[in-house]
């Protein structure tokens, strides 16, 4: 049970992160365009996800949101080229990271 609550709390830190937004932040189009590039964070793999990482990886991928899933979790089937996705097992370890 204590399990569950931290992941769920980590997708729910993960996904109100993804909606924040700050007045002094530069516009995301002097940065990039926002798209994800999931090569540049493929060093994560094997890791044990926290939510400080999965917001970092999501910035080092360059992606404007973020989608963290546990196994067996529903999820959609919609692309959206600017989010990580971070796939984990059983035991909050990254087995893979893509995007759309």
């Amino acid at each position: 049970m204590t399990r569950s609550l931290q992941l769920s709390a980590l997708l729910a830190c993960a996904l109100l992160a993804a909606c924040s937004s700050s007045p002094d932040k530069p516009a995301a189009a002097s940065k990039g365009d926002g798209r994800c590039n999931a090569e540049a964070v493929q060093h994560l793999v094997e890791k044990r996800i926290t939510t400080e990482m999965a917001e970092e990886a999501r910035a080092e991928a360059g992606a404007e949101h973020l989608r963290v899933t546990q196994p067996n979790q529903p999820v959609t089937m919609d692309y959206n080229p600017q989010r990580l996705n971070i796939d984990i097992d059983e035991d909050d370890t990254i087995i893979r990271l893509s995007c759309g």
